[in-house]
């Protein structure tokens, strides 16, 4: 199994981020420690990645409300079987797209039948669990990345296709331009194996636009 988060690993982190990327280690200094939030059940996760693509989170909340109160109570991730006996009016009236519709039917599929079991995902290598997480419909592999995490807490992973992370490298690093997921991909090769909170250390640059004289 792929290293997971814990505080010792999270702590034995920052000195070692700090002396491989300057640059990062202003960044763990200005934010402060990474505090992942705790993972949610991650069929949940998965349904809620599906119906939030391509939207504004407004909106995709409205639609996943609508949703779930549809089929049960709109707190509550319909099960699988629910989704799977819904109706296609179901779907339609609640604003869910036809794509979206058959992304749903075919995750909820995977799962009942038993293809897709989160506890035996634990056991898996990183890529092993993308490979198979971007077999279903409408998950690719920034979204298998994602999971990867913030729901199994993976250490050492890096979505070089994430516009938020390059923007955060260009802003961090003072680039002319956004860097492409090569060269996204050589910045944080020096944060191995702790790719994951260096990610998170752009993210918060691009949220914050931050001035430049901080880098400097």
């Amino acid at each position: 199994m792929e290293r997971q988060f814990d505080q010792k690993t999270i702590s034995n982190a920052y000195p070692y981020l700090s002396k491989k990327d300057p640059i990062l280690g202003k960044l763990i200094s200005h934010y402060g420690p990474y505090i992942p939030n705790p993972p949610t059940d991650p069929y949940q996760s998965l349904v809620r990645t599906i119906l939030f693509q391509q939207l504004g989170a407004p909106a995709a909340s409205a639609i996943q409300k609508k949703f779930f109160s549809r089929l049960g109570d709109p707190k509550k991730t319909p099960t699988p079987e629910t989704i799977l006996t819904a109706s296609d009016n179901d779907f339609r009236e609640t604003g869910v797209s036809k794509q979206k519709m058959s992304y749903l039917r075919d995750l909820a599929k995977w799962i009942q039948e038993g293809s897709l079991t989160f506890s035996e995902l634990q056991n898996w290598n990183d890529a092993d669990i993308i490979k198979h997480l971007t077999r279903i419909k409408g998950i690719g592999e920034w979204s298998a990345q994602m999971f990867l995490m913030f729901q199994l807490e993976r250490i050492d992973i890096l979505p070089s296709g994430d516009l938020g992370i390059r923007k955060g490298m260009q802003i961090a690093y003072q680039l002319s331009e956004t860097p492409n997921e090569k060269e996204c991909k050589e910045i944080a090769e020096k944060w191995t194996p702790y790719r994951t909170i260096g990610s998170w250390y752009m993210w918060k640059a691009t949220d914050e636009k931050e001035d430049n004289a901080l880098f400097i």
